[in-house]
C-alpha cells in the first residue's frame, strides 16, 4: 500500500456523462499531479462512480501514480472495446472531424429502437461489456481498503426513485453497474433483493456525503453537464436531450440549494454548527465550456476523442489551480448568491 504525501484535503462530486467522464479524467490527472492536493472523500454517479473507483483502486495500488495509470488503462480499455461497437461515426462526421453521433445510423437505429422495446425484450440475460471492463481493471477490495480516499457511490432506487448511498464496506461491481444504469439500454441492478437505476436521477451527484464529511470543508464539484444553455431546442432531439439535462441535473440543483439555506443560517446566526460547519463550494468550469459537445458524443469512446476530452479536463483543473488553490480551506470560489438570484445566468460565477 502506498504512503501519501499531505496537502490541502478536498472532497470532490463527480457527475456520470457516458464518455464526458473523460473530462473528468483530465481533472483528476491534473488534481493528483499536484501535491498541494489531497483527495480526502469523493462522491460520484455513473461515470463519476467509475472515475472514483479505479481512482481509489489505483491509489491503493501505487499512490498519486498509480492512480494516474489506473484512470489511463480504464479509459483506453473503454476504447478499445468500443471499436467493437455497431455505433459509430457517420462518414461525413469522420471527414469533418466532428465527434458527434447525430448522423450514425447505428445510434439513429438504436434510439429508435429502445422507444420501443425495453432491454428487457433486446437483451434477456442482461449482457454488459461494461461491467466486464469494471471488474477487469478494479479490485474493490482495494477500493473498500483505500485509507486515503473513501468513495461514495448513488444509484437510484427504482421502487421509490430515492437515492441509495453506497459507501466504504459496500462499494461493489453492482453499486457502479446500478449508478451507470440508464434504464432505456440496460436492465436494472438487482442488490439485496431490490433493483437500481442509473444514480443521476436522484444524485448527481450526492453532495451530503461530503457535507457531513470530516476529513475536509471543501467540495470540488466536476460538473460535466450543463446546468444552462444558451439556445432553446427546437428540434426532437435537442428537446430530449435537453429534458434529460435538466433532469440529470435538478438533484445536484436542490442539494445546491439545501447548502446554500444552510450557509445563509450560519451567516445570520440562526444555525451554529460549529467550526466544522461551514461547507466551501468549487466548480472547476463553467457552462459555456461544454456547449459544443452534443448529447450523442457520450456514446462515442473513440480513443483521438476521449483524449480531447482528457485534454479539456486538464486544463480546466489547471486554471482552477492556478486562480484558486490558496481558496482551499478558506472560502467558496462558487457564488452561490449570484447562482440562484439571477435567473438569467450564463455562466457559473466565481467568489
Amino acid at each position: 500500500m502506498a504512503k501519501t504525501s499531505r496537502g490541502k484535503p478536498i472532497n470532490l462530486a463527480l457527475q456520470g456523462g457516458g464518455s464526458h467522464g473523460a473530462l473528468t479524467w483530465g481533472v483528476l490527472d491534473r488534481l493528483m499531479e499536484d501535491d498541494r492536493l489531497t483527495i480526502a472523500d469523493i462522491s460520484g454517479t455513473s461515470a463519476g462512480a467509475m472515475n472514483a473507483v479505479v481512482l481509489a483502486d489505483g491509489h491503493e495500488r501505487g499512490g498519486r501514480d498509480g492512480a494516474r495509470t489506473a484512470l489511463r488503462d480504464f479509459w483506453k480499455a473503454v476504447s478499445d472495446a468500443a471499436r467493437f461497437s455497431p455505433i459509430q461515426r457517420s462518414p461525413w462526421d469522420r471527414a469533418v472531424g466532428n465527434y458527434s453521433l447525430d448522423l450514425s445510423p447505428g445510434y439513429l437505429f438504436m434510439e429508435g429502437v429502445s422507444r420501443l422495446f425495453s432491454p428487457y425484450d433486446l437483451n434477456p440475460l442482461g449482457i454488459d461489456p461494461l461491467r466486464g471492463i469494471l471488474e477487469g481493471q478494479v479490485d474493490f477490495d482495494n477500493v473498500n481498503n483505500c485509507r486515503d480516499i473513501a468513495v461514495h457511490v448513488t444509484a437510484t432506487h427504482v421502487r421509490t426513485g430515492r437515492a441509495r448511498i453506497f459507501s466504504r464496506g459496500a462499494v461493489t461491481a453492482d453499486a457502479v453497474m446500478a449508478s451507470a444504469c440508464l434504464p432505456q439500454i440496460s436492465r436494472a441492478v438487482e442488490i439485496d433483493g431490490e433493483d437500481y437505476w442509473d444514480g443521476g436521477y436522484s444524485g448527481n451527484p450526492a453532495l451530503m456525503p461530503l457535507v457531513t464529511s470530516e476529513a475536509s470543508a471543501d467540495i470540488m464539484i466536476v460538473q460535466i453537464n450543463p446546468v444552462v444553455r444558451h439556445d432553446t431546442p427546437r428540434s426532437a432531439r435537442e428537446i430530449i436531450n435537453r429534458v434529460n439535462e435538466i433532469s440529470f441535473n435538478t438533484s445536484l440543483v436542490k442539494e445546491l440549494r439545501a447548502i446554500h439555506l444552510m450557509q445563509q443560517m450560519i451567516d445570520g446566526k440562526q444555525l451554529d454548527l460549529g467550526p466544522t460547519g461551514r461547507t466551501y463550494l468549487h466548480l472547476v468550469h463553467a457552462d459555456a465550456e461544454v456547449q459544443d459537445l452534443s448529447a450523442s458524443s457520450k456514446s462515442n469512446a473513440e480513443w483521438g476523442y476521449l483524449n480531447q476530452l482528457f485534454e479539456r479536463g486538464r486544463g480546466w483543473a489547471d486554471a482552477w489551480l492556478a486562480e484558486h488553490f490558496d481558496a482551499i480551506g478558506e472560502r467558496s470560489t462558487l457564488d452561490l448568491d449570484a447562482w440562484f438570484d439571477d435567473p438569467g445566468i450564463t455562466a457559473h460565477p466565481g467568489a
